[in-house]
């Protein structure tokens, strides 16, 4: 999968992508996502499945990852993808970008150019975006976009 933006590009995990990624999870920042700071010791695991699942490509079942690096600097800033909620029933977009690369709206830009890419690729109505309460920016950002709210325990669920 290839996705090219303005400023990035989103494309397949690569084995080499282990390194920036347990680089940009030592400060703690990504542990809500999953990535501890000790995820080198099973980054190349965790990425060698999740190739396998993108071979797959079937949202409704797996877990799909993809990197998002900064398009002419070659740089991995972050990752985004898609999972299947089992409580909520629905595929969801998933996402990190490394604290170092924030607030420079790389987030929104590949939010915006997965999101397009999903709901043409799979021929599906829509997908969610969970926002924990304390997210306010993304919270605004979700409103703004005028998609529809739900609240389930401390997470804020969207709809496209």
């Amino acid at each position: 999968m290839l996705i090219r933006t303005q400023r990035l590009i989103i494309r397949d995990l690569e084995t080499d992508d282990k390194i920036p990624f347990a680089k940009m999870a030592e400060d703690g920042s990504l542990n809500d996502c999953g990535f501890d700071k000790n995820c080198s010791f099973w980054m190349t695991e965790w990425i060698e499945e999740a190739k396998k699942l993108a071979v797959r490509d079937d949202p409704d079942r797996d877990y799909l990852a993809y990197t998002i690096t900064l398009k002419y600097e070659n740089l991995v800033v972050g990752s985004i993808g898609c999972s299947y909620y089992d409580d909520f029933q629905e595929t969801g977009i998933t996402y990190f970008i490394g604290a170092k690369y924030r607030n420079n709206g790389y987030a929104a830009e590949a939010v915006q150019a997965y999101t397009k890419y999903f709901l043409r690729h799979y021929n599906v109505k829509g997908m969610i975006a969970t926002v924990r309460n304390e997210n306010v920016v993304w919270i605004n950002i979700y409103r703004k976009r005028s998609l529809i709210i739900k609240y389930r325990r401390n997470k804020v669920m969207f709809c496209c």
